[in-house]
């Protein structure tokens, strides 16, 4: 009996601010990317079949298959709702 194939969800985090200006720094998405990519054997940066860049409307973007939660959660959780507590955090050499 044939397995019945997997169905990919993925979602996409589009690289413009609330005021529809560009995330800054120009490359955030290759950046974000590069943590999670590998060297292959041709000694090549690849990025994971899990976490890619890409461009749609001129607008740099990052796909996520959601996948990624079951293979690497602490990878999958980096989302505004966590980062907006740690954005709370005191920062090193913060004197406040």
């Amino acid at each position: 009996m044939a397995e019945e194939p997997v169905a990919v969800v993925e979602f996409v985090i589009v690289g413009t601010t609330r005021d529809g200006k560009p995330f800054r720094p120009s490359d955030w998405a290759e950046r974000l990317c590069g943590v999670m990519s590998a060297f292959g054997g041709d000694q090549r940066m690849m990025y994971s079949p899990f976490v890619h860049p890409i461009t749609a409307g001129g607008v740099r973007c990052v796909v996520v298959d959601q996948r990624l939660e079951s293979i690497e959660p602490m990878a999958y959780r980096f989302r505004i709702s966590e980062r907006t507590l740690l954005a709370q955090m005191q920062r090193v050499g913060d004197t406040a």
